[in-house]
């Protein structure tokens, strides 16, 4: 900005815009500037400069302005010469303005710097010296309004107020016709004939008429595209049906094929429980038939017979007993050896698997590939001696009576075959290194992996902890050897002898009622509410659950097929128990876990029923000590003391 200034009151403005680098040569020239702005300045007398008139200087600035203009003449005609230093305008510059034809006046204009950055306005460049030259700017300040004291600037004032209206303004056409000494083709004109002329309430009539078509015909689509979409649903779900049904009826034949291959190749526990339970449905209903058909002597042969046959197939049985025992054994075997040679294993920060073997695994692998060698059959001979050989500098390290016998029965194997002793008469002595190369095995000293696996612990001291005596056969156990049912006060048989006492009179197998009770134990633990209860129950504990409180079937449907019922929660926001429980089938139950209001879902009748079964198993399961402090905290306690009702005591268990 620039300001013209005096030493008298009046103050002249000038306003222009040019390059400033060539503000001086310029204005000395006397011409305007290159973006100079046509208009005219005040003079000290108040009135205006023309046009053609033109400001001089004075000698007092002379030497400013002929530096300047030395400058950029010597980059004009001298560009390979480099510019020394830089001009900079001063503060206050004198000026010599033309007042009359014949007289001037001195002008003094301060310069007043800008606060602020000027923007860039554009410019050009020397092609040949490559010099820039920016376009400049100035101008005066302006001056402010006097204040009025009246506020100007409102809403009222700013808000601009619209409003449209339609007008109809006229539009002005012309037309042309034939006439004389000008001639217009009629070729494509049309004739135009007026139509029927219909009032307002027909065009209305007309256009309703025309929307009731539309909508007829909307509806129309709308209408298929519903049926359309309710005959596809229905394709889906008779699909689905089918799928459905043909998937049940397969698993349903897979579960008898599998049952039909376990009866006959039994190979678990489970597997002969179902056979002895066969046995005996099939006993029942021969005896049920000669007692039904024959009397007397022939009665008593027919009965004679059946026993005979019964034995013998108990012998069968116990037959394939035997052969399944020995299988397992040596599958059990090889699984707790490659249990000891794991290497061991941690899981990382990234959800990464880290393997490490120490000398204690790489022994126990070792002792592993030479147990499973020793115990190949059919293998010639002279790999045979190579495998002895490598048991017999394995247990040589260690001398007791456990290798010594180990390294005798070995030499006598060598010996015999060196006679060709025939193969059949060498299985006893090959049993007998077998075994005892796995009591080596499972020494600690010899195998210290072995250690963290065994039942039995190393320290003698530890046996008479947790020990019980079997009431049948009068052997110390371990307490995990004892079935303890959740209503028990004393330890009562062993494992080993309620098998046998159920093999020998009720035969009876628990193989659905421990599938139910472990999906029910999986469902809870996903419900990750810390559940307590069912974990304390046992299968025998569930059977009678099952048997005299639900009856074998399902609450809703009565289905009695027990592969296909689940127990579930009654109310899934509290934890399962036998007085928080319904027996369902699997589509049932998946069902009745969606409902959020049982009171709306179910009718009062069959809330009441399922309260009532709820209070028959408080009654039953009340007797538990375990279950007292969960009775404590029940919401039904009050009821199950008003309403009581005598529950027998599950068969097969003391109290």
């Amino acid at each position: 900005m620039t300001r013209v200034a005096g030493a008298w009151p009046g103050i002249a403005a000038l306003r222009c815009c040019c390059c400033c680098s060539r503000f001086s040569r310029l204005w000395d020239s006397g011409s305007a500037s290159p973006c100079h702005r046509s208009g005219s300045t005040e003079n000290i007398k108040g009135s205006m400069i023309e046009d053609n008139e033109t400001p001089g200087r004075t000698r007092a600035n002379l030497d400013e302005t002929d530096q300047s203009e030395k400058l950029c003449l010597d980059q004009e005609h001298f560009p390979g010469k480099a510019v020394q230093q830089d001009y900079h305008m001063p503060d206050v510059i004198t000026i010599r303005v033309q007042a009359d034809s014949d007289s001037f006046q001195d002008v003094i204009v301060k310069i007043e710097r800008p606060t602020y950055q000027k923007p860039f306005l554009g410019g050009f460049k020397n092609r040949i010296t490559g010099v820039e030259f920016h376009n400049a700017g100035s101008q005066t300040i302006p001056k402010k309004p006097p204040d009025k004291g009246i506020l100007v600037f409102c809403r009222e004032t700013q808000t601009v107020f619209e409003k449209n209206k339609r007008q109809q303004t006229t539009n002005t056409t012309s037309t042309q016709m034939t006439k004389t000494g000008l001639y217009v083709s009629n070729k494509t004109d049309k004739l135009i004939s007026p139509g029927k002329y219909f009032t307002a309430e027909e065009y209305n009539k007309r256009r309703l008429e025309a929307v009731i078509v539309l909508q007829r015909y909307f509806r129309r689509w709308h209408a298929t595209n519903i049926v359309q979409k309710l005959r596809e649903e229905k394709r889906l779900r008779l699909e689905w049906e089918t799928q459905d049904e043909l998937e049940r009826k397969k698993e349903k034949e897979e579960k008898l094929r599998r049952e039909h291959e376990r009866r006959l190749n039994p190979k678990t526990k489970g597997d002969f429980e179902l056979l002895y339970h066969a046995l005996e449905l099939w006993r029942q209903e021969e005896t049920e038939q000669i007692n039904r058909t024959l009397t007397g002597a022939e009665r008593k042969a027919a009965l004679c017979g059946l026993l005979e046959q019964e034995a013998q197939l108990i012998a069968s049985i116990g037959r394939h007993k035997l052969n399944a025992d020995e299988e397992n054994r040596q599958k059990a075997i090889l699984h707790f050896l490659n249990k000891c040679a794991q290497p061991k294993r941690w899981k990382a920060y990234d959800g990464k698997i880290t393997e490490m073997d120490t000398q204690y695994t790489l022994r126990a692998r070792e002792l592993l590939e030479i147990y499973c060698s020793i115990s190949m059959s059919d293998i010639p001979q002279d790999e045979r001696i190579d495998v002895l050989l490598t048991v017999k500098c394995t247990v040589k390290e260690h001398e007791c009576k456990l290798t010594q016998e180990i390294m005798e029965l070995i030499d006598r194997e060598i010996d015999l075959m060196s006679r060709e002793v025939k193969e059949c008469n060498l299985e006893g002595l090959r049993k007998r290194i077998c075994t005892l190369f796995l009591q080596f095995i499972k020494i600690p000293k010899f195998n210290p992996e072995v250690a963290r696996i065994l039942k039995v612990p190393p320290d003698p001291l530890k046996l008479y902890k947790n020990v019980n005596c079997c009431q049948s056969c009068k052997n110390y156990l371990s307490s995990t050897a004892f079935p303890i049912p959740a209503n028990s006060r004393t330890t009562g048989r062993c494992r080993l002898c309620c098998k046998l006492d159920n093999e020998a009179r009720r035969r009876e197998t628990f193989l659905k009622y421990k599938l139910i009770l472990e999906k029910l134990r999986k469902s809870e633990a996903d419900y990750q509410d810390d559940a307590k209860i069912v974990f304390l129950l046992q299968h025998q504990d569930l059977q009678y659950l099952i048997e005299k409180i639900w009856g074998c079937q399902s609450a809703l449907s009565a289905c009695s097929d027990l592969y296909d019922l689940v127990m579930v929660r009654w109310d899934k926001q509290h934890e399962w128990s036998p007085w928080n429980t319904i027996l369902l089938t699997k589509d049932e139950a998946d069902a009745h876990l969606k409902l959020c209001d049982l009171q709306k879902a179910y009718e009062a009748a069959f809330i009441h029923r399922i309260k009532h079964k709820h209070i028959r198993a408080k009654n039953c399961f009340a007797q538990i000590p375990a279950m007292t402090s969960f009775l404590q905290g029940s919401e039904n306690q009050t009821n199950a003391n008003e309403f009581l009702i005598a529950t027998p005591i599950p068969t097969g268990t003391k109290t």
